[in-house]
């Protein structure tokens, strides 16, 4: 068997994600070697992600050498792919799912312990949209500031003060070896995470037959229905990744209900909606409640938000 050449950004976490599949495809019998990229997304830090305005922010280095054959695959956090595959590239695995949910972190030495304990005017990091979002909708009396940078870099902003607290994905601490960080799990339905969050995908080109054959046996079944259904309703509502909506997949005794949210940039229009998923066809739940939410007034907040740039992916 030959050595998969395994694309991956060089961050830590991108790095760990990029291990466990080289781990996977070792119990397989399959050596790997693993090749670094620094992406756009990676390299601009001074401006927020949706004031880049580029699709493909932590991903298009990494495919556009795929495409070249300079690699086998490439490894992603499946929230950072827009949901069409791009030409001549398919995700060919999603790994078991770590913890999808979004993490609260203070400062260390602090004695909060919950979004509920912090003072009027708390300052509270974040680069995401969706999150910001869910706090002004939650607490609109905190100020809420853009946080860049990996997951390092975030937390070291945070322990000097720069912020108060902080929401990062549950999933990235874990990985890195940092969940002892996490004060509290923001939980489904009330609070919803990126579509796909928590999920590691595996890119390989569409007509690399063998490579595929491989790597589809790291497909992991529960994690893609899941996923097909938040990532359909993304695609649905025409949402990139930098759009404030939120999609989770929750057990309700023996029914798998989707859930989903989109809000304007301030929180004060927030639209939630739920569907269940079923085992056939999980994407038609995706679609349905996309649907339902556009009528409720979705596509009002996707106009306005894309009329003012804040709707790029």
């Amino acid at each position: 068997m030959p050595v998969v050449r395994i694309g991956t950004r060089s961050s830590a976490l991108a790095m760990a994600q990029a291990h466990q599949v080289a781990a996977l495809l070792a119990e397989l019998g399959a050596e790997t070697a693993l090749t670094e990229y620094t992406t756009i997304g990676d390299r601009i830090l001074d401006r927020p992600l949706s004031a880049i305005g580029e699709k493909g922010l932590f991903t298009a280095e990494l495919e556009a050498d795929l495409r070249a054959h300079r690699t086998d695959c490439a490894v992603h956090s499946l929230k950072d792919l827009p949901t069409a595959d791009p030409d001549g590239l398919t995700v060919v695995a999603l790994l078991e799912r770590e913890d999808p949910r979004d993490a609260f972190v203070v400062t260390a030495g602090s004695t909060v312990t919950s979004l509920a304990d912090l003072p009027p005017g708390a300052r509270v990091g974040t680069s995401s949209l969706r999150r910001r979002a869910q706090l002004l909708a939650l607490r609109p009396d905190l100020d809420v500031q853009e946080l860049r940078g990996n997951v390092g870099t975030r937390l070291r902003k945070i322990d000097e003060g720069q912020v108060d607290a902080a929401l990062l994905a549950a999933a990235g601490l874990k990985r890195l070896g940092l969940g002892d960080r996490i004060v509290a799990l923001l939980d489904p339905p009330s609070w919803l995470s990126a579509p796909g969050q928590g999920a590691i995908a595996v890119q390989a080109r569409a007509d690399d037959e063998p490579m595929r054959a491989l790597l589809e046996q790291l497909d992991h079944a529960p994690t893609r229905r899941a996923i097909t259904a938040e990532r359909a309703l993304l695609a649905a509502l025409e949402g990139g990744c930098q759009v404030p909506i939120g999609a989770a997949v929750v057990p309700e005794g023996d029914t798998l209900m989707l859930h989903a949210c989109i809000a304007d940039l301030s929180g004060r229009t927030v639209l939630r909606g739920s569907h269940a998923v079923s085992d056939a066809a999980p994407a038609d739940a995706g679609v349905a409640l996309a649907q339902e939410l556009l009528a409720a007034g979705a596509s009002d907040i996707l106009d306005q938000l894309r009329a003012t740039g804040g709707g790029r992916a």
